[in-house]
């Protein structure tokens, strides 16, 4: 089959196309012929140094659709001819190839009317945003959310999500993509290279501040904004755990909470793993019924993938980039 390979660690431009062996499906696991490939950050992030478990040349790409071309031994959950997606196990080879394979209880049926591009674009930042808003936050009508990175993957799907539950949402963006995130259902947005954040946001809540933050972009970024949390608020980091001292002991009793959707392989059980068909096709759901948004911003083909993750790497991409197959 045809691939892009990383022979060692490296970045993006160290990918090659190649031929590789079409993989065999073994127990438990079922062979998806790939239709579509969404890019994400942890692709050219795990690239950077690799994992021991990998074997060489290895074959990236985390969230997957198509449809299924052969099912192993025990499978009977799924059958052959089925439309799928999933968000896979970053220790194995993924989906920037012809084929590839997946244990068959993370799979997310198809509806008949989503297409693998927009499904390909859901699973990493949609089910990142879904555990932030929902699961971790429990946001609500009438709370204040403030979301970092408002026109990436992850941050544009917790906007929207949160957002359509009746929260306040405050973003932050470049200039140049706040009529997008407004678009995406911010109430405000905040221009984090001109202003500053805090500030902006304590004058945009009447002092008050937020009663959750979704953070996307990293440690630093995260505590910087511990202190925006009112009284038992809550904080999601989706880059990397802040640092907690920023916040004394016994004042405002933050939540603080971290994303790993692939622990759910690493460290998980068949629970956990499972939970993810579940988060995945409550996405689909919302797509289907024009709730949410898959922001795709561009779909392209497998030569192109490298360039596209470099461009991630700028951290100044908007929406989500799919490679599409065929």
């Amino acid at each position: 089959m045809r691939a892009l390979v990383l022979d060692r660690p490296g970045s993006p431009d160290t990918l090659r196309l190649a031929d590789l062996p079409v993989p065999e499906a073994g127990p438990g696991q079922v062979r998806v012929r790939v239709e579509a490939c969404g890019l994400n950050p942890v692709d050219y992030q795990i690239a950077g140094g690799g994992h021991p478990q990998w074997e060489w040349p290895h074959v990236l790409g985390l969230d997957v659709a198509g449809t299924v071309d052969a099912v192993g031994e025990g499978v009977t959950q799924v059958r052959v001819g089925q439309r799928v997606a999933f968000h896979g196990d970053l220790r194995r080879p993924g989906g920037f190839a012809e084929f590839a394979v997946a244990d068959a209880d993370v799979l997310a049926p198809l509806p008949d009317d989503l297409d693998a591009v927009t499904a390909a674009a859901l699973p990493c930042a949609g089910m990142a945003a879904y555990q932030a808003v929902f699961r971790r936050l429990h946001v609500t009508a009438g709370r204040t959310v403030l979301v970092t990175g408002g026109a990436g993957g992850v941050g544009g799907f917790a906007v929207q999500l949160a957002a359509g539950v009746g929260a306040r949402v405050i973003a932050t963006s470049s200039a140049g993509n706040a009529a997008y995130v407004r678009e995406l259902g911010a109430h405000d947005v905040v221009d984090y290279q001109q202003q500053d954040v805090a500030a902006r946001v304590r004058e945009l809540t009447g002092g008050r501040g937020v009663d959750a933050v979704v953070d996307t972009v990293g440690p630093d970024s995260a505590a910087a904004h511990l202190g925006l949390l009112v009284h038992g608020g809550g904080l999601v980091a989706v880059s990397g755990r802040p640092e907690r001292n920023t916040v004394a002991p016994f004042t405002t009793a933050p939540s603080l909470h971290e994303i790993a959707l692939g622990s759910a392989y690493s460290h998980g059980d068949e629970q956990a793993r499972a939970d993810l068909a579940a988060m995945l096709g409550a996405l689909f759901t919302m797509v289907t019924e024009k709730r949410l948004a898959p922001m795709t911003s561009r779909t392209v083909a497998l030569e192109e993938v490298p360039s596209s993750l470099a461009e991630l790497a700028t951290r100044h991409a908007r929406g989500k980039t799919v490679y599409a197959a065929g």
